[in-house]
């Protein structure tokens, strides 16, 4: 027999699992808070509280047979996909900023320069894990993960727990998922392409005179070329990373009204 003051606690801790279970799966799919240095009981601490503080603008109304029932299934689950949608729009930013350190890399020949990146956990070119490490900076900097936080608390109002996400909004995810590549294209043009330049002086010379050791001449040319380059245009792909985000954050927000 339960108590009378206890007869509400089930119900109620059940209705704080649910209210967590959108915000903690944003943060499995978003940058920073997705880390594998984050630990597990950060994110579980923080989905509550910010769970906790969207019940303040919605009620959460439970199916009548409780959570383990077709209809909670649905509800969680719909309570997941909305979360991975929220954050997954912050990682195309990322992903955009890896295509672009993929691309300067591969023409600088630091194709087989490789190191661990801390925010997916495997290995990436060094330029990809620059690039990788100024789009954290800038991301928390533009105060981007404080308003991953407000959009998720602000889509309990437009999609309360149990309410799907329309079409539309998924077709928009779509679509602004393949912008991902011109985003990336953009972020590694100016020295890309100022390589590829190099690259083909470097062959005429070696058409003009066979005798010269291509490889012990147009390796070091091409990598002190890129390096100069990376530091010259750094403020520009800076710009270009800005507006990546800024994009990704406009679709968060987007999702987050439905």
């Amino acid at each position: 027999m339960i108590a009378p003051g206890f007869a509400g606690v089930e119900t109620q801790l059940w209705i704080w699992l649910v209210a967590m279970i959108r915000p903690g799966a944003a943060f499995i799919a978003a940058p920073v808070f997705g880390a594998p240095s984050v630990p597990v009981q950060i994110r579980l601490i923080l989905s509550l509280a910010i769970g906790m503080a969207a019940l303040n603008s919605v009620t959460i109304t439970l199916p009548p047979g409780g959570v383990v029932t077709i209809q909670g299934f649905a509800m969680v689950g719909g309570e997941v996909l909305t979360g991975l949608a929220l954050g997954f729009t912050l990682q195309i930013a990322y992903a955009a900023a890896f295509l672009g350190g993929e691309t300067i890399g591969n023409a600088m020949g630091l194709g087989f320069a490789s190191m661990v990146d801390p925010q997916s956990g495997v290995s990436t070119q060094v330029v990809g894990q620059f690039l990788s490490i100024l789009t954290t900076f800038i991301l928390l900097a533009l105060d981007g993960h404080l308003m991953l936080i407000r959009f998720v608390v602000d889509s309990y109002k437009a999609l309360p727990p149990g309410a799907l996400m329309p079409n539309s909004a998924i077709h928009d995810l779509v679509w602004f998922g393949g912008s991902c590549f011109g985003a990336g294209l953009t972020i590694a043009l100016p020295v890309a392409f100022s390589i590829i330049m190099v690259q083909m002086v470097m062959g005429v010379l070696a058409r003009s005179a066979p005798t010269l050791n291509l490889f012990s001449v147009g390796l070091p040319a091409t990598l002190f070329a890129g390096l100069v380059l990376l530091a010259i245009a750094a403020p520009i792909m800076a710009d270009s990373i800005g507006d990546a985000i800024s994009n990704a954050l406009d679709m968060t927000q987007t999702l987050a009204g439905g």
